[in-house]
């Protein structure tokens, strides 16, 4: 299992050293969610917020942009140090254009479906993705509770990628401790992302190692 702490729920006043001890406790990725307003009810941050991190610690910068207009600010997020960026497959008309778009910035593509969008909608498009992300909770606030609809669409995502030779990874969000990881892991999950769980924990390490372990 890949870890990827959210710093959503790190302590933005001493981010760096937040993500170092992430790094060290074991997590590979770290997921930064981006929040514009429009798309969902919550603003976040911008590029200039992890710009500084990169080349200071050794994780993958995994980019979700929850945003209205992704392509029109995706460069700028390359441009700070993603890895990946993951847009929204309600965002965008056009998800060929987007893909492409995206991929053609020299990084790795990933899509994202809301709770209550099919994942049958991204049949057609899952040659294409590097990774994708299935959130279990209604994007826009952290310290939701897991919505379980989750398990069948990472379980359809693990299949389509068994019998198709697919590369992309699957990725869940929201609602994530020990236990509703353990139950996308069963489900075919290969990269968690959690927030509070693991910033909002006496336990850090422990919380980290334990989602490690599944």
């Amino acid at each position: 299992m890949i870890v990827a702490p959210s710093i959503l729920s790190a302590d933005f006043s001493k981010l760096l050293q937040e993500v170092k001890e992430v790094q060290e406790y074991g997590a590979k990725f770290l997921h930064i969610d981006v929040m514009d307003g429009h798309f969902v009810p919550n603003i976040t941050m911008g590029p200039v917020v992890y710009k500084d991190l990169k080349g200071k610690v050794d994780l993958v910068f995994d980019v979700h942009l929850m945003i209205s207009d992704p392509l029109k600010y995706a460069k700028d997020f390359v441009a700070a140090g993603a890895d990946y960026i993951t847009f929204h497959y309600e965002a965008v008309e056009d998800k060929m254009e987007a893909i492409e778009t995206i991929k053609k910035l020299g990084v790795k593509v990933g899509i994202s479906i809301k709770p209550n969008t099919s994942v049958e909608v991204l049949y057609q498009i899952l040659p294409y993705l590097d990774l994708v992300l299935v959130m279990s909770v209604e994007p826009g606030f952290g310290g939701q509770k897991f919505m379980s609809n989750a398990l069948d669409k990472i379980a359809y995502l693990a299949a389509q990628k068994k019998q198709y030779n697919y590369s992309y990874l699957i990725q869940v969000d929201g609602g994530i401790n020990k236990e509703t990881a353990q139950l996308c892991q069963k489900a075919g999950c290969e990269v968690v992302v959690a927030g509070t769980y693991i910033f909002e924990s006496d336990d850090r390490q422990g919380a980290i190692k334990g989602l490690l372990a599944l």
